[in-house]
């Protein structure tokens, strides 16, 4: 199984981002832990990990915790 991110804006749109494909959910998190704030400086809102085409996780916020 492959592993990718499917990026979102505020409303849930999905919008443009790095099409990098991951071998596992470990590779795409340990990816994402280091890509996230160049994603939400990107204008992307919400991920969403996918593991071949079915939701494993998310949307999840790249808002700020206030």
């Amino acid at each position: 199984m492959e592993y990718r991110w499917r990026y979102q804006d505020e409303q849930g749109r999905e919008v443009d981002g790095p099409q990098e494909v991951f071998p596992d959910q470990t590779a795409a998190e340990d990816w994402f832990g280091v890509e996230w704030t160049s994603l939400r400086a990107a204008g992307v809102a919400q991920v969403t990990l996918l593991r071949s085409e079915s939701e494993v996780y998310g949307p999840m916020s790249l808002a700020p915790v206030e």
